[in-house]
């Protein structure tokens, strides 16, 4: 029977209203079914995860800190073993990536106003930034924040959405990446004033893509052309119903793996709104709405085939697992909630 691990980041802190002990590490059977076997103790806020290109290592953020850890993963048992701590380069580092060649990291550090690059070490451990791509806020000494450093299907780029709040400037920063791991801005978009870029993800095709913004409530489309380095929106849809007239805080930005289908979650208003993608043109079509079943969606991943969808639902301490549904691409809950406390990030291994 085929088998898989899932290591999920849990705030911990009181300033997070957390509850969550550290970070989990659970076997998951062919059946589906989760066993924790593993909680690393004695970390803050452990939230964003990221393995190397090989599945040997983890990486962590953690959140509202300055600095990022580095694990081990037992290739039989999954278990991790801490190997390393380096400075992120900025306080709060929200996102961790690690780069096509296998050589470095990308972290995005929030309240920072910065994108740095960490080499990855011998041992698997990181270092201290080497590179680091500044933010400027709207006058000297205040930054803009950037929510995420993703790479383009191809790894030679990286997208970054960035939140003004009051000091900064929204928009959405393409980089190219160069051959010693600095980057070098390619394009850039304005935001609407506080729509506040969030998460972005990239088609499969590589030829577009969709950026969540967390304020505004809605989704903005982009086609990206890799070989001129450029992006251009061309499209802005809500995350909400129509009907809703309510507070919202979008959070997570998805486009299922088959390339027909994208998916957002909605803190507060607590649901998962799914879309439709034209194949020719890149466009979305709004399908419709699916209760999170549980509080304040922050995080939302496939299993590795595309199947399922899982969201992490930070206020109810549950991991709510859905099927998507082939032909509609509809979430369709399947019974199966798994218990972590103050889940904020859910990554899984290949099946084995």
């Amino acid at each position: 029977m085929t088998m898989k691990f899932a290591y999920v980041g849990c705030r911990t802190t009181k300033e997070r209203n957390a509850r969550g002990r550290g970070l989990k590490v659970y076997r998951v059977d062919g059946l589906g079914r989760w066993e924790e076997t593993q909680l690393v103790k004695g970390l803050e806020n452990p939230s964003y995860l990221a393995f190397d290109r090989e599945e040997k290592f983890l990486y962590c953020v953690h959140g509202d800190k300055d600095y990022v850890s580095s694990f081990k993963i037992d290739e039989e048992s999954g278990g991790l073993t801490q190997i390393g701590r380096a400075a992120a380069g900025g306080k709060n580092p929200v996102f961790i990536s690690v780069d096509k060649g296998n050589r470095r990291c990308f972290v995005a550090t929030l309240q920072g106003g910065k994108v740095s690059t960490l080499e990855r070490l011998p041992d698997g451990s990181l270092s201290e930034p080497v590179h680091e791509a500044a933010i400027p806020g709207i006058e000297a000494g205040f930054v803009s924040y950037p929510h995420q450093c993703l790479q383009d299907v191809e790894g030679n780029f990286l997208i970054v959405p960035i939140q003004g709040r009051k000091t900064g400037m929204g928009a959405l920063n393409l980089y190219r990446i160069e051959k010693d791991g600095s980057l070098s801005l390619s394009d850039r978009r304005e935001a609407r004033q506080h729509d506040e870029p969030r998460h972005f993800a990239f088609h499969p095709s590589n030829r577009c893509g969709c950026l969540i913004n967390e304020k505004g409530n809605c989704v903005t489309c982009f086609d990206f052309d890799a070989a001129a380095g450029k992006i251009t929106p061309k499209q802005i849809l809500s995350s909400l119903p129509e009907y809703y007239t309510g507070e919202g805080q979008a959070s997570a930005m998805l486009i299922h793996p088959g390339g027909r289908f994208a998916y957002a979650s909605n803190r507060i208003h607590d649901s998962i709104a799914s879309y439709s993608i034209d194949p020719h043109t890149g466009y979305l079509r709004l399908l419709g709405f699916t209760d999170a079943l549980g509080k304040t969606p922050r995080f939302m991943t496939f299993d590795e085939k595309g199947e399922k969808l899982y969201v992490a639902n930070e206020d109810s301490d549950t991991i709510v697992e859905f099927a998507i549904e082939a032909d509609s691409g509809r979430p369709v809950f399947t019974g199966r909630t798994v218990a972590a406390e103050s889940p904020v990030c859910v990554i899984f291994t290949k099946e084995r």
